[in-house]
């Protein structure tokens, strides 16, 4: 399986949450996993954005951020250029996408058509994720959990 993160799925495998534990088991059996190169500064702001909201303690965050960074290497990432940018805003007005989603979405969807198989798209974004499946793309997980209270989801 391959997969595709977008930085809300990438928080859930540094900070403990709803989700946490099917996140790692996902990424831990994908052959591939790949990310927008957006993704770095989106896990830091999730990160503060957690510590804001006083779901974790700052040093909690800053030892997943830590983490995050020595585990960035090990992920396929995929650049922002001038032309997935393009298309990225096209997007946005067809999904009804927030900027960064819309990129994450073209980023899933080019890396699909480079690599020419089934790409799993790991988000908690309810918006990326229906425009995900409307794509073609497989959406994950099966279902969103209901979200209750604040979370360590990126500012977007």
């Amino acid at each position: 399986m391959i997969a595709y993160l977008d930085a809300s799925a990438l928080v859930k495998r540094y900070l403990l949450e709803r989700g946490s534990r099917e996140t790692i088991a996902l990424t831990s059996q994908a052959e591939l996993a790949a990310t927008s190169i957006i993704s770095r500064a989106q896990v830091a702001a999730g990160l503060a954005k957690a510590v804001r909201a006083g779901v974790v303690k700052d040093d909690v965050a800053k030892c997943a951020q830590r983490s995050f960074a020595g585990d960035w290497p090990d992920l396929l990432r995929i650049s922002v250029t001038e032309a997935l940018v393009e298309r990225a805003d096209s997007l946005a007005w067809v999904y009804g996408l927030r900027g960064y989603d819309a990129v994450h979405l073209e980023s899933a969807l080019t890396w699909w058509e480079s690599v020419g198989e089934e790409i799993v798209l790991a988000t908690f974004d309810q918006q990326l994720w229906e425009a995900g499946k409307r794509t073609g793309l497989r959406p994950w997980p099966e279902q969103l959990p209901r979200s209750r209270g604040p979370e360590a989801t990126p500012d977007q």
